[in-house]
């Protein structure tokens, strides 16, 4: 199909708060009432103590560079159009890893542990370094 996108997620009625609030500019996890941790990616029950209490919660939106790997060649769309850009893992402040996209940031200056700051693309959370420009679009999803 022509004009099928590979970065826009499929919104379900669970997930539907977890996108509405990024596309207002809010990164959201769930946190489990039982154990008291948080995790990411949203899901209706805890993966560490499999409890089903767990809420919504705003995050910080603070992270810190765990890896990355800069991608030279992606032909899904509208991959092709970003390339190169860089795939990251990022411990968010709150204590879970999330898959991400780091922005604004020159290859070479990236560094494990550095400060990184949430901002949105189209509504999809994805980092730049903390003090950068920030100027991904807060744009909403449909």
């Amino acid at each position: 199909m022509d004009g099928d996108r590979f970065d826009i997620p499929e919104i379900d009625a669970f997930t539907r708060p977890y996108w509405d609030a990024a596309a207002e500019g809010r990164l959201l996890l769930r946190r489990c009432g039982a154990c008291g941790r948080a995790h990411h990616y949203p899901r209706e029950f805890c993966p560490y103590c499999w409890s089903e209490d767990v809420t919504w919660e705003t995050a910080s939106g603070l992270a810190t560079l765990y890896t990355w790997s800069v991608v030279h060649r992606n032909d899904l769309p509208p991959f092709a159009e970003r390339t190169p850009y860089v795939a990251a893992v990022v411990d968010l402040d709150e204590g879970p890893r999330m898959m991400t996209e780091v922005v604004d940031g020159v290859e070479g200056e990236l560094q494990v542990g550095m400060g990184l700051a949430v901002a949105f693309r189209e509504g999809v959370p994805i980092f730049c370094p903390r003090g950068g420009s920030r100027t991904a679009v807060r744009a909403s999803m449909g």
